[in-house]
């Protein structure tokens, strides 16, 4: 019998596959491999990434990793008690058989939907992939594991703490656009319609700390050129692709770090991060808290010389 194929080959094919976006009959012949083959090797390889990757690259942290991620939107963003930005990406398919229109989404092409939290590093923190295109964001991350966490308090979040330089303790948000709903962990912007100049601050800084999300998105795309393209695959095999190439960005940024990005801030104190004896009351509805994070933006101690240049 002739020499099987070492698992080098396997992976060198899978990371071209995904990395060029080219098809399996260019690697067919590029590889001298079968179609069948290599169908076979990119999904195997794809889920065994995922599956040894994940407890180390995108674990769910633990609360000394979110005062980290929450330290570096601070810095990054001008958005304290930040610990992530949320959003869906469709991931363009071919129409799977006997689908009818759940896969068509509102730009009029089938997709999957990736719902992903990523931090200021462009990594992501969590993703959930597979969802039909037709769905929106916000009843796609309503059915996710996170958003049931994150309603049941079992995230590992910090606790309420207070502003930088004041008494208002306020709990560790994320944030998203308009297409989320309001919640105490997650703030989205103010009604566009309804806008006054405090509002419009508001909207101007959470879209500073939103726009992470897009970012990493985008290298996304652009690094793993198998998305420049419909993924022409089975549904299964699609969503381990994505699973995968998400993986791989994380163990890429944190084993060799991304160009332009803070430096870690490990060693700063975390004495603005310890409990605050206030004795003003920390807000109770999300209403409240986004009303007082706008106050916070529009205030001496919470503004950015700019942000009224920009509303």
């Amino acid at each position: 019998m002739r020499a099987s194929i070492s698992a080098k080959e396997r992976l060198f094919v899978t990371l071209r596959y995904l990395a060029t976006g080219t098809s399996l009959a260019d690697l067919e012949y590029r590889f001298r491999m079968g179609k069948s083959t290599l169908s076979v090797i990119i999904r195997e390889v794809c889920s065994l990434i995922w599956s040894e990757l994940y407890p180390k690259y995108m674990k769910m942290p633990c609360i000394n990793d979110w005062l980290e991620i929450a330290n570096k939107f601070e810095v990054s963003a001008n958005f304290p008690h930040c610990v992530g930005a949320v959003d869906g990406k469709h991931i363009r398919v071919i129409k799977p058989n006997k689908s009818g229109s759940m896969f068509l989404n509102y730009k009029h092409y089938f997709s999957i939907v990736l719902m992903a939290v990523a931090d200021s590093d462009y990594n992501f923190i969590y993703i959930s992939v597979g969802a039909y295109g037709k769905d929106c964001d916000s009843g796609v991350f309503k059915d996710t594991a996170f958003w049931h966490n994150m309603i049941n308090n079992t995230l590992n979040l910090p606790g309420p703490t207070s502003l930088p330089n004041t008494n208002i303790a306020l709990p560790y948000v994320f944030v998203g656009d308009e297409a989320f709903a309001l919640h105490q962990n997650l703030l989205r912007p103010y009604n566009s319609q309804m806008l006054d100049a405090e509002k419009s601050v508001f909207n101007y800084r959470l879209t500073r700390a939103r726009r992470y999300v897009e970012c990493t998105f985008g290298i996304l795309a652009n690094k793993w050129r198998i998305f420049h393209r419909p993924l022409n695959v089975s549904l299964d095999l699609a969503v381990d692709v994505v699973k995968a190439c998400c993986l791989l960005q994380n163990f890429i940024h944190k084993e060799e770090g991304v160009k332009g990005v803070q430096e870690s801030l490990s060693g700063c104190e975390l004495e603005e991060f310890l409990p605050f004896d206030s004795t003003e009351m920390v807000p109770t509805t999300a209403n409240e808290i986004r009303d007082k994070y706008k106050e916070y933006f529009n205030s001496e101690y919470g503004s950015v010389p700019w942000q009224n240049n920009y509303c």
